[in-house]
């Protein structure tokens, strides 16, 4: 839903008194910087986890949007979504908001990853802008929902709670020892329950010893309360964030629906998460509640928690795409672009994907971070990118390689165009398989359509463009004597982009 669609502001409600009492401002905030590392090879620093669609029909992120929009009642008034994200993948954030029609009230980007601390700080510093002071509905980017109007109930309670004064966060009653999450100790019965402390993912006996003890919560990571609160909370528990962070503030820059902090000042911000510069700190200091999250929460932080949210068959096996599985117990089969079989194995992970597979065991899943390190080390372009890689005009899909060549299949969006630009290394030549192409080269323009072709010689300036309103799709054998994306000089970009 979006912000331009949403239904009039909800009425004020009425106190004891018969004095209009005026709705609560709720604005959400969605950080979607994260790089999903555990999920790879699905989820790769050029397109992680959280722009995936993992199951039903939307992405993590756009599941994570259209779950907090929903928030609006009597009492409650839901203003535009604030994301806060890569510079990185921000064409990505942009058309994935346009699919679910959300239009959101700022994206704001950060030149590097300081941990979510410092990006709350600048979504509270834009939501206080002239004078506001709304309740903020924080979320990852990066979960999952299977009861969506529990999750609506908890979260409304908590914004009541947080539009009084009080920090609020969700806590999920665990049903297994689990020990890739935070835990949260609350105390009492009533619906909102006093936070005791904070504890660190536990090892497997000291998660045993919290699911029988009781009192324990899984810490979903979702923050309930006022920009000011925060902000002051800030100041009081890490000041030295909060004055980095207003540095780095005051000297955004704003481009359309995208704000960037200064980058020099925002490199100097300290990296900290929410938990570690405050949450933890609160508990006897500050009122700071627990509204228990019964919803079907599950934050899809490694393979292992995938298989537990998707169904499974008799034998406890889940599996995605063409995979078929026999004699086998509690295995998760993800399958992308071929079939998958298996035979004989239990307790473990296959994830296919075009240029990568991976087989593990769900017990080490946590550790599959350990081959995202090593590709990057040697500088794999698994690490980062997939086969298919999206760009803000399109993608371009590698469909094959060798000594001086390579063939790509491409996808320009309707109205959207390549930069102009020209190759040191490398001609290129183009078959239209699909649509109208406007092809620059040199000083010529000229319309290409569905089987015709055309030559861009090694060093001509050169552009592609789809003026039609279907995609168009081409394909492009490349030859020369390297091939590498960085071979590309741009002269002209309607992107503002300095790189590839």
């Amino acid at each position: 839903m979006s912000a331009s669609s949403r239904s009039p502001a909800p009425a004020a409600r009425r106190s004891t008194k018969g004095t209009p009492v005026p709705p609560i401002s709720v604005v959400p905030v969605v950080m979607a910087g994260g790089s999903g590392t555990r999920l790879w090879p699905l989820s790769r620093a050029g397109f992680p986890k959280q722009f995936l669609v993992i199951s039903g029909n939307s992405s993590l992120f756009q599941q994570a949007v259209s779950r907090l929009q929903d928030l609006a009642e009597p009492g409650i008034d839901i203003g535009g979504t604030l994301v806060v994200g890569n510079e990185e993948h921000r064409f990505l954030v942009l058309d994935q908001l346009r699919e679910i029609a959300s239009e959101p009230a700022a994206v704001l980007l950060e030149p590097m990853g300081r941990n979510t601390a410092p990006a709350l700080t600048l979504a509270a510093l834009q939501a206080v802008e002239g004078g506001a002071d709304p309740v903020l509905v924080v979320t990852p980017a990066d979960q999952t929902v299977t009861a969506p109007a529990a999750f609506t109930a908890a979260v409304r309670r908590a914004v009541r709670d947080a539009a009084a004064g009080a920090i609020a966060i969700l806590g999920v009653t665990p049903d297994r020892p689990e020990t890739g999450y935070g835990y949260i100790l609350a105390e009492g019965q009533a619906s909102a329950r006093r936070v005791a402390r904070f504890v660190e993912k536990p090892n497997p006996a000291t998660a045993e010893r919290y699911l029988k003890q009781g009192g324990y919560y899984w810490n979903a990571g979702m923050f309930v309360l006022r920009a000011s609160v925060w902000l002051a909370a800030l100041e009081r528990f890490r000041p030295d964030i909060a004055e980095a962070s207003r540095k780095a503030w005051a000297a955004r820059t704003a481009d359309a629906k995208f704000v960037r902090p200064g980058q020099a000042e925002f490199a100097a911000v300290p990296a900290e998460s929410v938990d570690y510069a405050v949450m933890e700190k609160c508990p006897g200091a500050l009122d700071i509640r627990m509204h228990e999250l019964d919803a079907g929460w599950n934050d899809l932080g490694a393979w292992d928690a995938v298989w537990q949210m998707l169904p499974k068959d008799d034998a406890g096996n889940a599996t995605v795409g063409d995979a078929l599985v026999a004699d086998s117990r509690n295995t998760l089969v993800h399958a992308t672009s071929r079939l998958v079989s298996v035979v004989g194995l239990d307790d473990a992970v296959v994830v296919e994907t075009p240029d990568a597979v991976l087989v593990a065991s769900r017990a080490k899943s946590q550790d599959v971070k350990k081959i995202v390190e090593r590709l990057g080390a040697e500088q794999r372009g698994e690490h980062a990118l997939h086969r298919k890689v999206h760009r803000p005009w399109g993608w371009y899909d590698s469909i094959d390689a060798g000594a001086r060549f390579q063939v790509k299949r491409i996808l320009v969006k309707p109205g959207a165009s390549l930069s102009l630009q020209m190759h040191h290394h490398r001609a290129e030549h183009w078959i239209v398989v699909k649509g109208t192409a406007e092809v620059t080269v040199g000083e010529q323009v000229i319309l290409l359509t569905e089987n015709q072709s055309t030559y861009i010689p090694l060093g001509q300036t050169h552009r592609l463009a789809n003026p039609g309103k279907v995609p168009l799709e081409i394909i492009e054998v490349q030859s020369g004597s390297y091939l590498g994306e960085d071979d590309i000089v741009r002269f002209e970009d309607s992107y503002g982009r300095t790189e590839r």
